[in-house]
């Protein structure tokens, strides 16, 4: 499988099979490439429908550029405990947050994520994110809202009275609960459209099957959810 950067041609295969609609992982077959690379690639450089292979190189180049005297400099890497490779430590924070952001999170809220997901204390605090992430205090404030809206962090105060962003196991339990709970919302409107349009009709029909698949999904998923829980807390005889 070929490694390094990405080269101009390989850019417009990609921008060719996002152009016939192909989905990124036979982009990636196409090219011999992890479907992480394409996937990273394509959210970089504006996303499906913006994206231009010349474009998308040039900015690889200028990215490059301001990379480089820091690596000249001689600057340590990130410190990483227990012997871990700091470089392979940042390639899989990048493809985590390439992963969370094609499943729908913004961009910043991913990049949140991935840095509680990865830290061994599992908790950060605002001034924390926003050294190890770069970006300006607001910058992570709004991220932690929204986070905190999905039910994905929550919010602790440490022994010096400041808040501390926790990621856990009972937060994925709460998060899968509430993202099966939404689609109460839309059951109860498609049953209602059954009773308007008449339950003989066709578009009635539709609506019940609806109501039906998105019940028997949302308490298969409360189910295996309540089970999971319930595994992890079972800890293992001694």
């Amino acid at each position: 499988m070929p490694g390094g950067r990405l080269s101009v041609q390989e850019r417009q295969q990609i921008a060719l099979g996002l152009a016939d609609s192909l989905p990124y992982a036979e982009i990636a077959r196409r090219l011999d490439r992890p479907t992480s690379t394409v996937t990273r690639e394509v959210l970089r450089n504006g996303g499906p429908t913006a994206y231009r292979a010349e474009l998308a190189h040039r900015a690889t180049e200028r990215r490059a550029r301001r990379r480089r005297p820091a690596t000249t400099t001689g600057a340590p890497a990130t410190p990483q405990p227990a012997g871990r490779d700091a470089e392979a430590v940042a390639e899989l924070a990048d493809s985590l947050t390439t992963v969370l952001m094609t499943s729908g999170l913004p961009k910043m809220a991913a990049r949140v994520l991935t840095c509680l997901f990865t830290t061994d204390a599992g908790s950060l605090s605002a001034a924390q994110l926003a050294q190890q992430l770069r970006v300006s205090p607001a910058s992570v404030s709004k991220a932690i809202s929204f986070l905190e809206g999905q039910s994905l962090v929550r919010r602790e105060r440490d022994e010096r009275r400041r808040d501390r962003y926790v990621v856990d196991d009972e937060l994925f339990y709460q998060a899968t609960v509430a993202s099966a709970r939404a689609n109460d919302q839309l059951v109860e409107t498609a049953r209602r459209g059954v009773a308007v349009l008449g339950p003989d009709t066709p578009a009635a029909h539709r609506l019940e099957n609806i109501a039906r698949f998105l019940d028997y999904i949302s308490e298969s998923i409360i189910r295996a959810a309540d089970q999971a829980r319930e595994v992890l807390r079972t800890r293992p005889p001694a």
